[in-house]
């Protein structure tokens, strides 16, 4: 895949964290070589945080995360380091940014701890060092994860990024997401429904990468809506190693295709991809134990205008409604909302996850998990209300 058409969520994410006009907007800019963040002597300049994709070399394709500072003042200014902290839920890699003239405060531990508690690498950026010749590291921060830089000056920052680059987990353990499931020159059927729902003109990503990485397996992806599927299978010769389904069109695809057929959905292959599947597939198997009046938390990642037939907001709660025979109350969050709190609800459905990193995706899971609230994705739940659970998670428990 082209560096430049890399999806956000496939990218590393690193956060820039630190006080107001501690130089977070100059390094980016140092960083990167580009004008990407605007620069103020005004303290306070970045209000919210801002996510760009790019390349940054020697590391490849990442999204650098602009945060306000950590010392912003007012209800507001809370508002705004809530958001600071928040980021670090889809953080892989931390830079502290920290005033070599002013030295460590009480807001740089605060997150420094924050971070060491999540297991994110980090490093700290010891910046300005143009203005000063004397910083004084405190015992709470190794010695080994500083460097002086200054973005004034070009010092270091060649160091800095190559150093960012040796904390990226190695290329070796990332995960797959189809292609340990099927052979070179296997024939892969992929299901996407066309609907009012989908997007014109393209496909969405869950679908794109899934084609990506069979091409890059030298499999032979046949891509038809569902409404065609049965003339496919016929025209197609031989018996595909696999069949792919968008999640809505399950019940129909399962029909159509024979049993000893490998059937799956693209949400069942982002549960395993993404997160823990087991976990996930737990929670689907907690649907059943649903109660009259419980409360359920239907959770997307991105955001996007809602139709009718929305599945988020209208086909999973009537399913469910039928599923259970029990009145049920619905929440639901998108985009970068995800409560805290999450003891009001009995069971939390999330999408697939195909927009949000692995890091941020894991962190919506342990929530789940420390609180004990079963959670299950939509594609693995629409399969057990339907009956063909077991079936669509064969390729994946078989392999």
């Amino acid at each position: 895949m082209s560096l430049n058409t890399t999806p956000s969520s496939n990218r590393l994410h690193i956060g820039i964290f630190g006080k107001r006009n501690a130089g977070k907007s100059s390094l980016i800019n140092a960083i990167t070589g580009q004008n990407l963040a605007i620069v103020s002597n005004i303290g306070g300049t970045t209000t919210d945080p801002v996510l760009k994709a790019m390349e940054l070399l020697p590391l490849g394709p990442v999204v650098i995360i602009d945060t306000p500072g950590l010392d912003d003042e007012g209800d507001l200014g809370n508002l705004r380091i809530e958001k600071a902290y928040q980021i670090l839920n889809k953080t892989d890699i931390a830079v502290l940014v920290i005033d070599s003239s002013i030295g460590v405060t009480k807001e740089d531990l605060d997150i420094l701890s924050l971070i060491r508690n999540k297991n994110i690498p980090f490093i700290i950026v010891a910046n300005k060092s143009d203005l000063t010749t004397e910083f004084s590291i405190p015992n709470e921060i190794p010695k080994e994860r500083v460097i002086s830089v200054s973005t004034t000056t070009g010092k270091n920052i060649y160091e800095l990024k190559e150093r960012i680059a040796a904390l990226a987990p190695s290329e070796e353990n990332s995960k797959k997401l189809v292609c340990d499931l099927i052979n070179p020159h296997d024939f892969v059927v992929l299901v996407v429904p066309i609907d009012k729902a989908a997007p014109k003109g393209r496909l969405i990503l869950p679908q794109q990468q899934t084609i990506r990485e069979l091409l890059d397996t030298g499999a032979i992806p046949v891509v038809t809506r569902d409404t065609e599927l049965t003339k496919t299978l016929e025209k197609l010769g031989t018996k595909p190693a696999l069949v792919i389904t968008d999640s809505q069109a399950f019940a129909k695809v399962s029909a159509i295709v024979p049993k000893e057929i490998p059937l799956t959905s693209f949400s069942i292959l982002f549960a395993r991809y993404k997160g823990n599947f087991d976990i996930i597939l737990q929670g689907a198997y907690a649907l059943k134990d649903l109660q009259e009046n419980d409360h359920v938390l239907i959770s997307e990642g991105c955001t996007h205008h809602r139709q009718c037939g929305d599945i988020g907001t209208v086909k999973l709660p009537n399913l469910l409604k039928k599923y259970t025979g029990k009145n049920l109350n619905f929440h639901f969050s998108s985009g970068t909302e995800f409560p805290l709190d999450l003891s009001h609800y009995k069971v939390i459905i999330h999408c697939g996850g195909c927009t949000l990193n692995e890091k941020e995706m894991q962190h919506r899971l342990d929530c789940a998990k420390k609180q004990n609230i079963p959670i299950t994705n939509y594609g693995i739940a629409i399969a057990q209300m339907q009956g063909i659970l077991e079936r669509s998670i064969a390729p994946i428990v078989n392999s």
